[in-house]
């Protein structure tokens, strides 16, 4: 806003300067050769001519003005079509805009999207903050009218190429999650380049969100922004099946190594690193390599704040039966831009998450299942390799699949979950060095 009106604070500068040098050179402008010489004292034919003239300078001065204005306009390029109109400043606060943060929904072919998006209109608590950008690829009709039907409310763009994605002949079974990562990196760059915001919350057409799911996403954004060894926050806990969190401390975050996706948030110098190298397929998987993470980490909650019902999928419901549909979802709302945050920075949380890992006395799987749970102190699971960190996640309930070498829900290998009441830290030992690729 401070760059648009610059030319128009020097213009109006301009203007009053001309017209007090005009008002000056008018008053001490000699009489014509040969016109009379008024006598001394006041000369109100000449004041009332001196007026007349610096009138009719000042209106040619003013449709100069308009003019300069009117070229401006001309020159300012139109807004994308399909675009959110451009934030306002919010009254009340001296014209500093408060960020924001634009809502990416990545649809297809499911007019089931009606559920993510009533929740997610349900629960914002600004439209001019939350804009919400449905991108749909597919060109499925049934899923476009749903979308048409939410009028101005959201801003519907579709993904313009519908040909298959050249793939690999191996890979012909799997040309749906080349389609996904097309349309990834193309609505990532609508939002990003086209319509340059500077953040965005992504979420697909199968989520449903919590009632502080905007709350959280604007208290994390700062921490993003200022600590380096943060990419990413996630509304999503991979291990957050009921009976394996506190629903009673729905504030608890955590930085996790693990990239959780399913509702996250992302800041646009990120879309600057990954789009260059963005891969034809399997995103996610991609973004939970080494070369991609470079070892910084998520935020994620401990009671997911969203959660997935769509079973059917290119996934044809991997995990969906096991592990998804039982995700608690928050039912409570958290006042998370209320709190002090700065403890998921990562010099602050590993001076106290690690030693409070290390801190809890070390149990046998044995032990834990016939000790009392609930009121007790938390303790720690130790695993010493991929088979012993699989054979107890497994026995937890938890998903025991690693990409990358890196657990679900892990940060420097360490998963915490509770466990008949109790916090329990599914921990490798206090040397630990690094993760192993080889584990996935």
């Amino acid at each position: 806003m401070l760059r648009r009106s610059r030319p128009a604070l020097l213009g109006a500068a301009l203007f009053l300067a001309w017209n007090g040098l005009l008002l000056l050179f008018l008053w001490r402008r000699p009489a014509p050769p040969g016109a009379p010489q008024p006598p001394p004292g006041p000369r109100p034919l000449q004041l009332l001519r001196l007026a007349q003239d610096a009138e009719a300078e000042l209106r040619r001065q003013r449709e100069l003005l308009l003019q300069i204005q009117r070229l401006g306009r001309l020159r300012r390029p139109p807004a994308p079509r399909g675009a959110p109109p451009p934030p306002q400043s919010a009254p009340g606060n001296g014209g500093a805009e408060p960020p924001v943060i634009p809502v990416l929904v990545l649809a297809c072919d499911r007019s089931s999207v009606r559920r993510c998006l009533d929740k997610i209109l349900r629960y914002r608590p600004s439209a001019r903050r939350f804009p919400v950008i449905v991108s749909q690829d597919c060109g499925h009709a049934e899923t476009a009218a749903v979308i048409a039907s939410y009028g101005a409310a959201v801003a519907h763009i579709r993904q313009p190429d519908l040909s298959d994605v050249p793939a690999p002949p191996e890979h012909r079974k799997f040309q749906g999650y080349y389609r996904i990562s097309r349309h990834y990196r193309w609505a990532l760059g609508q939002v990003f380049r086209t319509f340059r915001y500077r953040a965005a919350i992504v979420v697909e057409d199968d989520l449903e969100v919590a009632p502080d799911f905007f709350e959280y996403f604007q208290a994390v954004l700062p921490l993003l922004r200022e600590d380096p060894t943060l990419w990413c926050a996630s509304a999503w806990n991979d291990n957050g099946r009921e009976g394996l969190v506190d629903a009673g401390r729905a504030e608890l975050l955590y930085r996790t190594d693990f990239f959780p996706g399913l509702g996250w948030l992302l800041l646009a110098e990120l879309w600057d690193e990954l789009e260059p190298k963005w891969p034809p397929a399997f995103w996610d998987d991609w973004m939970r390599r080494p070369e991609q993470r470079r070892g910084r980490a998520c935020v994620r909650p401990e009671v997911s704040r969203t959660m997935t019902f769509g079973r059917k999928g290119v996934s044809h419901g991997q995990f969906f039966d096991q592990y998804l549909k039982f995700i608690k979802l928050n039912d409570r709302f958290v006042p998370f831009t209320q709190m002090d945050l700065s403890y998921l920075k990562r010099d602050e949380y590993e001076r106290s998450f690690l030693p409070q890992v290390y801190a809890a006395p070390e149990v046998r799987l044995e032990q834990l299942r016939d000790e009392p749970g609930a009121g007790a102190g938390p303790v720690r699971l130790q695993y010493r390799g991929r088979d012993s960190f699989k054979a107890l996640a497994k026995a937890l309930g938890l998903m025991d699949d690693l990409k990358s070498g890196v657990p679900r829900g892990g940060y420097r290998g360490v998963v915490s979950l509770v466990c008949r009441g109790r916090r329990v830290f599914l921990a490798p030992p206090e040397d630990w060095t690094g993760y192993d690729p080889s584990w996935s």
